[in-house]
């Protein structure tokens, strides 16, 4: 116990700071630029470190400086304290002005225009000097930035992900994929159409790496199809909504698209019969994180937004 205390009284948060830096910028000449500080002083802020925690914590390689073990093991320490820090300074913002804040969330394309923005404008409505950094992607890639801690939570259809140990998951609502298409499409006048007679359509599709991809190929596979030659794959929704206005192309959406604020009124769905559609969106956040006031208030005005899609009777 005393040789914990006595690294601890010799840890600095500025040689922390360092390090981190260093790693980032993959060599002190370039750390020392972006701290706007000199390389001799970079260099002793990681000998100190290092001294103080009796253990090497970067080596050279082709490439540049990396981590060792233990300072791969310091530095993902060292996040979760920067981070704690940075927290407490926007909690204490938001104490002093409560109609202020600035809250980071992860999504998908789609709960960006559905949930997520009817919970924005509800807030900035009340609240107009609130911001708001939405980080649109597939669920791997924003639930990894909310393991790096550049989100403070995430809304999104629940898949398997990394790390999954290290979250916390509260279900929103259960929902279905369907197969969507313009009110002036000829498939919009059909009371039931089966999947097989659409693969020859013109379809626009996110690509494969998104939920909504992956799902659409198997959707097609699970009936012993041959998943459609999408004429437009597109991460842009805006982009799709476009090309299903022209009466000529078929989407895939969840139906909480078509019914949330932000919907778009000229889509409907279409009554095909898909397999696994069905799936549940949450909100993520990371075990042992303090959320904000501002990520509270989101995830409590959130749940009352959802509250007709998780009781739609």
């Amino acid at each position: 116990m005393d040789e914990i205390e006595r690294i601890e009284r010799r840890l600095k948060l500025h040689d922390m700071r360092v390090l981190m830096s260093v790693v980032k910028a993959g060599s002190m000449h370039k750390a020392a630029e972006l701290l706007a500080t000199s390389q001799p002083a970079v260099s002793r802020a990681i000998a100190e470190l290092e001294h103080a925690l009796g253990v090497r914590l970067l080596d050279r390689s082709p490439s540049g400086i990396e981590p060792t073990q233990y300072g791969q093991a310091i530095i993902k320490r060292g996040l979760a304290v920067f981070d704690e820090l940075r927290q407490g300074v926007k909690d204490i913002e938001f104490l002093s002005d409560p109609t202020s804040g600035e809250l980071r969330i992860g999504c998908s394309v789609h709960a960006a225009s559905g949930p997520v923005l009817a919970v924005i404008d509800r807030l900035t409505r009340r609240h107009p000097r609130m911001v708001f950094d939405v980080i649109t992607g597939p669920v791997l890639t924003v639930c990894r930035d909310l393991t790096e801690r550049r989100v403070e939570l995430v809304i999104t259809r629940i898949a398997e992900f990394a790390d999954q140990d290290n979250m916390v998951v509260e279900n929103l609502f259960d929902d279905d994929i369907v197969t969507v298409a313009a009110m002036k499409n000829p498939w919009t006048r059909r009371r039931r159409i089966e999947l097989a007679e659409l693969v020859d359509e013109s379809w626009t599709l996110p690509p494969r790496d998104t939920g909504i991809g992956a799902f659409a190929i198997d959707a097609f596979r699970a009936r012993g199809l041959k998943p459609p030659r999408a004429t437009v794959i597109t991460y842009s929704m805006h982009m799709r909504n476009s090309l299903l206005a022209t009466g000529r192309f078929l989407t895939m959406l969840p139906s909480y698209s078509l019914m949330l604020p932000g919907k778009h009124p000229s889509l409907k769905a279409l009554p095909v019969a898909l397999d696994n559609a069905r799936g549940t969106i949450a909100i993520i956040t990371l075990k042992n994180r303090t959320l904000s006031p501002l990520a509270e208030l989101f995830i409590k005005t959130i749940r009352t937004v959802v509250k007709p899609l998780a009781n739609p009777r």
